[in-house]
């Protein structure tokens, strides 16, 4: 599969981190999601059935970023891949989760994973 449906800068407030002011109070986190598809099928009939539904996406990702009041940015991009593959069925993911200002004197900070195969057939 060479087509992705891309996400930026999601803006999501939420819970996340580990020290004490962090589980209080909301921050703001920036995620970015890249997602394998064929989009062959969807542009031919101009059929969103047939697309990876960006604007569902989004949604259900902000859902699941402010309910889920976690501790790491690494157990946060975990979860959001497992639920983009599963509940959207898509093939490979890349997820980016950052938090800007976390760290003095850098603009931002987070983490980078893929989940899944690219190409039909593959697993990781």
């Amino acid at each position: 599969m060479q087509d992705t449906v891309f996400v930026r800068d999601l803006e999501v407030r939420a819970i996340i981190g580990i020290n004490d002011w962090e589980r209080r109070e909301l921050q703001t986190i920036l995620i970015d999601l890249d997602m394998a598809c064929d989009a062959r099928a969807a542009a031919a009939d101009e059929d969103i059935e047939k697309a990876v539904n960006y604007r569902s996406v989004a949604k259900a990702v902000m859902a699941h970023t402010e309910k889920g009041k976690y501790l790491l940015v690494e157990t946060l991009a975990e979860h959001l891949a497992a639920m983009i593959r599963t509940d959207f069925g898509v093939p490979w993911v890349r997820v980016r989760v950052r938090k800007p200002g976390a760290v003095r004197f850098s603009r931002e900070v987070g983490i980078e994973i893929e989940r899944g195969a690219r190409e039909a057939g593959g697993s990781s």
